[in-house]
């Protein structure tokens, strides 16, 4: 069985990703292997006081994201193509990238469209950079 790497953001492409990611599986006798990224700085905040660090902000918004991965993996069991997930904190492209070596993945999935338009332009393309640097084939469903 090829695992396949499934990077999800909860954004509005989320469904259509995880729809398509289901179909490649099914056609190759995949696993999906989903992974999100949660920013290193979730609980911090600028006030007054300059940068604050509120550890149950954190720990609120990585439950939630948790919950929001179980729900995704069981709705791929339940489509009848097998699934796992790994929530991690970090920079994404670097955190995908070792976890499709741990998992000696045959494919990352990706959208061509994540959280926006906008991000992109600030933040830069996460799927860019991992067609440019994955050692493994990188398959991009395009979301519009």
């Amino acid at each position: 069985m090829i695992n396949i790497i499934l990077p999800v953001d909860f954004s509005e492409a989320t469904d259509k990703l995880v729809d398509g990611a289901m179909k490649f599986a099914r056609e190759t006798n995949g696993k999906l292997c989903l992974i999100h990224v949660a920013p290193a700085d979730i609980g911090f905040a600028i006030g007054d006081m300059g940068f604050q660090y509120f550890p149950e902000v954190e720990q609120n918004e990585i439950k939630q994201e948790l919950l929001q991965l179980n729900n995704l993996e069981q709705r791929i069991i339940s489509s009848g193509v097998d699934c796992e997930h790994l929530l991690k904190q970090g920079i994404a492209g670097d955190i995908i990238l070792e976890y499709a070596r741990e998992k000696s993945a045959g494919y990352i999935v990706m959208g061509s469209h994540g959280r926006s338009n906008m991000y992109d332009v600030f933040v830069g393309s996460l799927t860019k950079e991992l067609t440019r640097r994955s050692p493994v084939p990188v398959l991009v469903i395009p979301i519009h």
